[in-house]
């Protein structure tokens, strides 16, 4: 039976997994995100000025400041709203929040495995790459089942 804790993280996962799929592919235009929807709407920056209340050095401004990542998520959303849009960001995956886990759990576990076969070998027991590979994806399994505190500590 699941605890409501093991409940919420999948909930998490599947949220993350969810938004990574819906943002795939989706890179920032090369004049930014600002620059672009005002251009599609044929809104001037002195139009886009005036709807925000600030002068149209500030709109360059801001659209610089994004192209170069130094715009505040504030400045972001209110820039969307005087456009009539909505500002959205995420952090998401690179793979499935599975496969994340899995490649952390794989990569402790293939240091742990590497650091005991070098001790066997000393006393000439050394495991077939066929046993380590084995070793590795057992010990994996196990440290997602049951994460330790420094699962995501460097080995």
């Amino acid at each position: 039976m699941s605890s409501v804790k093991d409940t919420a993280i999948r909930q998490y996962a599947r949220q993350l997994d969810d938004a990574a799929r819906q943002c795939a592919g989706l890179t920032p235009p090369k004049e930014g995100w600002i620059t672009t929807m005002r251009k599609a709407l044929e809104m001037s920056a002195p139009e886009l000025a005036r709807r925000l209340g600030v002068t149209k050095p500030a709109i360059y401004q801001a659209e610089r400041k994004e192209r170069i990542g130094g715009i505040t998520l504030q400045h972001m959303e209110r820039l969307a709203e005087a456009m009539g849009g909505e500002f959205v960001y995420a952090i998401v995956p690179n793979a499935s929040v599975r496969d994340v886990l899995y490649s952390q759990a794989r990569e402790k576990a293939k240091q742990t495995v590497k650091r005991a076969s070098a001790h066997m070998a000393l006393e000439q027991q050394s495991l077939t790459p066929q046993q380590l590979n084995q070793e590795i994806e057992r010990l994996a399994e196990e440290l997602l089942r049951d994460r330790p505190s420094d699962f995501w500590e460097a080995s």
